[in-house]
């Protein structure tokens, strides 16, 4: 037994399980040896003072404090304990100004596993994950939530991994089912939806796209905006299903604030990101279906350095648990062929500009994430830093207008003596 702090932590030998058969157990159900995220480790393995000061670490200050929780309403909690997901909620304060109120939005992030086995017909899959959202969108309302996105491609598997086209039978026009059924709750709870999806384009020869439909309060549909960045990562390549977005970086101006939606492997590009912040968004949301072995040590990275340079919330969603797949594919990783991707981590959270951010949801339960967002947060930050005032916006673009020509030459300048004989 190892004493941590003041708390006694039982090693795995002791447990009666060699480190390999923990870690491989862990693997398996998603777990952190045992427990459903990093934060909850730490809080049961350290004495609080330490725990207190890690958490600084980790997870920083907002406005010079420690995230306050928020206590929901019991009808949300009632929901969350019935339907067995995690429900979490913090509050990200400004500072008090002069000249205006607070701006106090209230966000929501749903993570959640497929609800049937991939091998169930389509049309009962899409049906049981309809039903298996409705609680934590009705616990979102409970909550007063004014705005959530739910994950990438929520109404389906992840089957992108499997190149099988069947899969696109999933595929459907923003005014379609999926929609259908998120605009009733938007006019029921007066909450603006990001609604990720699979999007058939009837209009172009039914080209699919990878999209988000924003949903206003209303119901009405806002706009879209279609997936910028394509993975191409081994033989594992999107592209068998849609192609690069071409929307450009819209941000859409909502009851609730100036929004935008960064899909998936648009997180990798610090470009993406300042494209959103350029064009004046407060909230961008990262909808995303990622496994751990691929980029668990970045999730918590990229995200919370775009909310940094660009003085916006980040809203970042993953999905859970391990899709087993009828047909067995590989992934240009060396391995032999398998019937699954990996497990999706979840791990859902929100990053603030002030470099402060929320604990993750789970990494292997549905969960809905709820934030209050001071937005007067994000001019605050801007006038602290200066970001905007001291980048080189024109030196960038010269760069930029001359690296894709094709004649391009790097600015390199070379040791002379390096190509002296010696």
């Amino acid at each position: 037994m190892e004493i941590i702090g003041e708390k006694a932590v039982v090693s795995s030998s002791e447990n009666g399980k060699s480190e390999t058969e923990t870690t491989e157990s862990s693997s398996k159900d998603g777990s952190i040896c045992g427990f459903d995220s990093l934060h909850h480790l730490l809080q049961e393995s350290l004495s609080p003072p330490l725990f207190q000061e890690v958490s600084r670490l980790l997870l920083g200050l907002n406005c010079g404090k420690s995230l306050e929780t928020i206590a929901l309403p019991e009808p949300a909690r009632a929901l969350s304990s019935k339907h067995d997901f995690d429900l979490q909620a913090y509050s990200f304060r400004a500072d008090k100004e002069s000249l205006r109120g607070p701006r106090l939005v209230r966000v929501g992030l749903v993570q959640n596993g497929i609800a049937l086995p991939t091998t169930a017909p389509f049309s009962d899959q899409k049906r049981a994950i309809f039903q298996k959202l409705t609680p934590i969108i009705e616990a979102a309302g409970a909550s007063g939530v004014n705005i959530i996105c739910l994950q990438e491609a929520w109404m389906m598997p992840f089957a992108f991994c499997t190149r099988e086209k069947r899969w696109c039978e999933f595929a459907e026009p923003i005014d379609g089912e999926s929609t259908e059924f998120l605009q009733e709750f938007a006019r029921k709870y007066n909450m603006v939806i990001i609604n990720p999806i699979l999007e058939r384009d009837i209009k172009h020869g039914e080209t699919l796209w990878n999209t988000a439909v924003i949903i206003g309060n209303h119901g009405n549909i806002i706009g879209k905006h279609r997936k910028n960045h394509i993975p191409r990562v081994g033989d594992f390549n999107e592209s068998t299903y849609y192609m690069e977005g071409n929307t450009g970086h819209p941000v859409f101006e909502t009851a609730y604030g100036k929004i935008a939606v960064n899909i998936c492997y648009g997180r990798h590009h610090p470009l993406n990101w300042l494209a959103f912040g350029l064009n004046g968004a407060e909230i961008v949301f990262n909808p995303s279906a990622t496994v751990g072995e691929l980029s668990e040590p970045m999730w918590p990275i990229e995200a919370r350095n775009a909310a940094i340079a660009n003085s916006y919330f980040v809203g970042s969603i993953n999905r859970v648990g391990t899709e087993v797949f009828p047909n067995p594919f590989t992934s240009g990783d060396g391995k032999p062929q398998h019937a699954d991707f990996g497990h999706f981590y979840g791990s859902s959270h929100f990053s603030a500009p002030d470099a402060s951010c929320t604990p993750s949801l789970s990494r292997y339960k549905d969960g809905l994430m709820v934030s209050d967002l001071d937005l007067n947060l994000c001019r605050q930050l801007k006038d602290k830093w200066g970001f905007r005032m001291t980048a080189r916006y024109e030196m960038y673009s010269y760069l930029l207008a001359r690296y894709v020509k094709p004649d391009f030459e790097p600015q390199v300048i070379s040791d002379p003596l390096l190509r002296r004989s010696t």
